[in-house]
């Protein structure tokens, strides 16, 4: 049985990604007016149901909150579109005198999506990819299927209704590991964003193809000794118990400075932390941890009263955070690890250099390249403290889980914070529509390069009628410029570049009979690749085989590109002439069919 949901689910995730990358061919037509109305109905239609499809994720997971949730949904939905709204993703995105930038989509984006963050990640991914005229396809987390895909309808619905093509956007209703790796190493896969865990995101990584991964966040935060304490211990309780600490930017770790250090037990029993006795603490850590040193997957998202009747502690009500003295970092000690749920690790340290070296130790465990945080009233602290960070993000007097994702700082809104060379990630960035597209540059020269040979004349250009074998190497006659000037010569490179010239800007030439009815789709006749040059006009084939096929006289690079996005062959012979950048193409996709 498992086998037979392994092929289906590699099935599905073909038939998807195939569809999506018709459609994204109609998709890259779209001028900006139009990208943007459709993203803007889909960011509406997720708005609207954010309520209703959090409740579902909490109810078909486990993990997290409704209230908060919905709070992310609408952070996915409105903040993150309010942000990009304005954003040119379509043709001319930037230009001065010397460079014009042209956005150019990538085509089919794989989406993984994970279970802690299910139906936020999944309208964020979308409207990413969508705003930045690409399709996507969706790989759901199996234990959040169902409410990926009611948050994928949500929005395909709105999108299909403001004009874009249903099989744009994707998603895979039996998702298994087998069919998540055929969606990653798919043909027409353009590029991966990879949501989740370690394993999933090497596997990324690995499929050959462009990704952008996250990390693991195993988040420590400084409170310096000039830091208005109060407010700290709010903002970290408040980051950490944001959803039951299933964002992967919350605080994991607390390392306050020796000086203050009372201060800040006494304002988090306050404020609702509850600090464990050390045999309390090693009941905890039992839960927290499977017998591999891995976290417990019970425990995620989970209320701080359902942890503690799992580990047989009692707890006040209202405490909204567990503490524990921690004696150092590393696999001997359990809860030093990210833990996705409402327990701190509690560590003291004397000083601004000490407290960076225990928070880079908290990082080496774990969330190297994710997120660090400061609270302090010295700026001149916080720079030096983010400079000692292996971190993509270093966020300052603010709850990290808001802050690293762009909501209480000005860093770029996003769900997926890529974590750098320090995590294994191809970027440091918040990601967004800008990572998934590609910009071409047109330079014009600024600075003329020498040269010592002067430039030569234009040959004249070969008349249409005569034929590439005419051109000679041979001089001409003498003219009245006098017998003793010959006429200038004729490299073999410069024949061989006539020939490209003669061939590439050769004018359509009579149109070829209608086909009969027996005709076939793919015949080369009717065919959109091999058939067309640059201008989109057909060419007469030079030859047809017995089989009805027609033979490409000449096949460009564009040629090729066409033939791809329509899923045609181009059939050749020994007389086709194929540009080399149309070979190295059109080879690895299997597009030439030989006569």
């Amino acid at each position: 049985m498992s086998a037979d949901k392994d092929l289906i689910s590699v099935q599905q995730a073909r038939d998807l990604v195939e569809a999506a990358h018709r459609a994204q061919a109609e998709v890259v037509r779209f001028d900006q007016a139009k990208i943007d109305h459709i993203c803007e109905a889909m960011a509406k239609a997720a708005l609207r149901e954010s309520p209703r499809i959090a409740a579902l994720a909490v109810e078909e997971t486990g993990y997290g909150v409704p209230a908060d949730k919905h709070e992310k949904n609408r952070f996915a939905a409105e903040d993150v579109w309010n942000y990009f709204q304005n954003l040119r993703t379509v043709g001319v995105v930037s230009e001065t005198k010397d460079v014009v930038e042209i956005a150019s989509p990538r085509g089919v984006v794989a989406g993984i999506i994970p279970s802690t963050n299910p139906t936020s990640t999944a309208i964020f991914k979308i409207l990413i990819a969508i705003k930045s005229r690409n399709a996507i396809v969706l790989s759901p987390h199996p234990s959040a299927a169902r409410c990926i895909n009611e948050s994928v309808k949500v929005m395909r619905d709105a999108g299909v209704k403001a004009g874009l093509p249903a099989d744009a956007i994707g998603c895979m209703t039996i998702a298994t590991i087998e069919g998540t790796e055929a969606l990653m190493k798919h043909k027409m896969t353009a590029v991966i964003l990879a949501t989740g865990g370690i394993g999933l995101v090497r596997a990324a990584y690995s499929s050959g193809k462009p990704a952008f991964g996250v990390g693991p966040g195993n988040v420590p935060v400084f409170i310096e000794r000039s830091a208005d304490v109060p407010k700290a211990v709010q903002d970290i309780l408040t980051g950490k118990c944001f959803d039951n600490g299933t964002i992967c930017a919350s605080e994991q770790a607390v390392v306050v400075d020796t000086s203050i250090e009372m201060a800040v037990r006494e304002q988090f029993k306050l404020q609702g932390g509850y600090f464990l006795s050390q045999s309390e603490a090693d009941q905890l850590a039992r839960i927290v941890t499977t017998p591999q040193r891995s976290l417990n997957p019970a425990i995620v998202g989970k209320s701080v009263e359902v942890i503690a009747n799992m580990a047989g502690i009692s707890v006040s009500a209202g405490t909204r955070c567990l503490m524990a003295d921690v004696a150092g970092v590393g696999r001997d000690y359990p809860l030093s690890m990210e833990k996705l749920s409402p327990i701190l690790a509690f560590y003291v340290a004397d000083g601004l250099e000490h407290g960076a070296a225990r928070c880079s130790e908290v990082l080496h465990y774990g969330g190297m390249g994710h997120t660090a945080g400061i609270h302090t009233r010295s700026r001149e602290a916080a720079v030096r403290y983010g400079a000692e960070m292996p971190a993509s993000r270093v966020t300052v007097n603010t709850p990290t889980t808001h802050g690293a994702i762009g909501f209480s700082t000005a860093l770029p809104p996003s769900m997926t914070l890529g974590c750098g060379s320090w995590g294994g990630n191809v970027t440091s960035d918040n990601v967004s529509p800008l990572h998934l597209m590609d910009i071409k540059r047109v330079a014009f020269e600024t600075r003329p390069v020498p040269s010592k040979r002067p430039a030569v004349a234009a040959q004249p250009a070969i008349r249409m009628s005569q034929s590439p074998a005419a051109v000679s190497t041979t001089p001409a006659p003498p003219t009245s410029r006098g017998v003793d000037t010959p006429a200038p010569k004729v490299s073999r490179q410069e024949i061989a570049a006539i020939v490209d010239r003669f061939l590439a800007n050769r004018q359509p030439e009579a149109a070829p009979p209608a086909p009969t009815s027996n005709t076939s789709r793919n015949d080369y006749s009717t065919s959109a690749g091999g058939n067309r040059g640059a201008s989109g006009s057909v060419r007469e084939p030079a030859s047809a085989a017995s089989n009805g096929r027609k033979m490409a006289e000449f096949v460009s690079e564009d040629d090729v590109r066409r033939a791809i996005q329509k899923g045609e062959k181009i059939y050749v012979g020994p007389r086709t002439i194929i540009t080399p950048s149309a070979r190295d193409i059109g080879d690895p996709a299997e597009v030439f069919a030989k006569i």
